[in-house]
């Protein structure tokens, strides 16, 4: 087992006051986990540190409380043993050493007190199970039994124990080890990525709400495909998002093949990663194909198509977010929106661009319109040069096309310049579907370009409509 010192990790206070009380206690206190990984991999320093104590680490906690300035609150979990404290907006979590047993159904452990040693075992990965001693005797002191210092300086990612029995007992670290390598760039240990494979089914006792939050931070890392491309060589990606992986394959029938829409949606979702940090963006990114599966045909005459794929992936979203109980509320519907308009203005680029066109997309995409130019933007994976270049050239256009339009016409977040309320009096009418068609065709006239948006012109047009359907002006 090494020994250094390295005093220099935990030089702020609050190290030497859990270590002091816990010597008061007659326990031993360690820091391990997160925070002594991220210290030897110079990264920022995490605002949640565990803590683990060779007792009762609830009794640990309470005792540090009273000795802060402020004497913050202690948050008791029974249930896991732990304690929590919030101090000096740093979350420290306080647990006793213990040792776990699993049942094979369930992801409740048998728990019982342990040494540091038992504790390490039970972590989830070499480099989160290296621990520094907070007593003052030892203060400083590394504790590192799987040598994870070695493995950070190999990149790479290995689980103390078997990885079968690791994954077995907590399969979430499946997707731990995945995101780890993720956000790390890191490899993982080949008889670990194989155990992943192997024990994969488990991952269906995890809740959904678990697995969403490491897809989350996996989708939230600078190169998401590294991730998704781990899941999916390990199948768990198919037990997750099965839209996403029925999406891999090329077919081809007389001659005619289409891309691969799998590798390509993996492109878009590293391409949106350097320009957004928009979790819902880039959900989008991820799903804007997802109706390109279950549309697919091939016709003889103008080859493979995918009719209504948005409309479809759209529809999708909703299931989708359902199962994995995601939220069903305005982000579920960004998402919706951005997938249902996301050829738009791909569309939009590669004809000459109207006025009209260009209002109708501010129109529909609203508030919006930014985030779908920049998925559709994303969308660009050619490796061809000079197509990369006129497809961007041409999005460029657009975009210059919907400032001049908007700055103009003012159809963002669109209000019809006359009211419902004033037709009404106008021609003196009840609420009826004549109120409606003269809205409409007010607004469609402001798109078409045929009247500005302002009200002198609108109320005219309302006239000539009322006119055209028989209706009276009320003098």
């Amino acid at each position: 087992m090494t020994q250094e010192f390295h005093k220099e990790a935990i030089q702020h206070p609050i190290f030497q006051t859990i270590g002091k009380t816990a010597e008061e206690l007659g326990m031993d206190a360690y820091v391990i986990g997160g925070f002594v990984r991220d210290y030897f991999l110079k990264r920022d320093t995490p605002t949640d540190i565990d803590f683990v104590a060779i007792g009762s680490g609830i009794q640990l906690a309470k005792k540090v409380a009273s000795q802060l300035k402020g004497k913050p609150e202690v948050t008791v979990f029974k249930n896991f043993g732990t304690a929590m404290i919030k101090h000096q907006g740093m979350e420290l979590e306080f647990v006793g050493a213990r040792k776990e047993s699993y049942h094979k159904d369930s992801r409740k452990p048998v728990v019982e007190d342990g040494t540091l040693e038992d504790d390490q075992n039970r972590r989830d990965f070499t480099i989160n199970a290296m621990a520094l001693s907070l007593n003052p005797q030892s203060f400083g002191i590394l504790l590192d039994p799987f040598d994870g210092l070695g493995d950070l300086d190999k990149k790479i990612i290995r689980t103390p124990l078997e990885p079968g029995i690791t994954y077995s007992d907590d399969p979430l670290r499946m997707m731990r080890a995945i995101r780890f390598a993720t956000q790390l760039h890191f490899n993982i240990a080949l008889p670990s990525l194989k155990a992943i494979n192997q024990h994969k089914d488990r991952l269906k006792i995890i809740s959904k709400e678990r697995i969403v939050d490491e897809l989350h931070k996996i989708l939230m890392s600078p190169k998401p495909s590294v991730g998704f491309t781990l899941m999916h060589q390990t199948e768990l990606l198919s037990l997750i998002l099965p839209e996403l992986t029925a999406l891999q394959g090329i077919e081809e029938v007389e001659g005619q093949r289409h891309k691969d829409n799998f590798w390509h949606t993996l492109e878009v979702v590293d391409n949106i990663a350097k320009t957004t940090d928009n979790p819902w963006l880039r959900w989008a990114a991820l799903l804007h194909d997802i109706g390109k599966a279950p549309t697919k045909r091939f016709h003889k005459k103008i080859g493979w198509t995918f009719h209504a794929h948005e409309f479809v992936g759209a529809k999708m979203v909703y299931k989708l977010f359902k199962r994995l109980k995601m939220p069903l509320n305005d982000k579920m519907k960004f998402v919706q929106k951005m997938v249902l308009m996301s050829s738009r203005p791909i569309i939009l680029a590669e004809e000459h661009v109207t006025d009209s066109a260009v209002r109708r997309l501010i129109f529909d995409a609203g508030e919006h319109v930014d985030e779908l130019m920049t998925l559709c933007e994303a969308d660009i994976t050619t490796k061809n040069p000079r197509k990369q270049k006129k497809y961007k050239n041409n999005f460029q256009l657009v975009r210059q096309k919907i400032v001049e339009v908007e700055e103009r016409d003012h159809i963002r977040n669109f209000q019809p310049p006359v009211s419902g309320e004033e037709i009404m009096k106008t021609f003196n009418l009840k609420p009826s579907r004549e109120i409606g068609i003269i809205k409409e065709a007010i607004k469609e006239a402001i798109l078409d370009g045929e009247i500005p948006n302002e009200y002198e012109a609108a109320y005219q047009f309302m006239l000539e409509k009322g006119k055209k359907m028989k209706l009276k002006v009320q003098s």
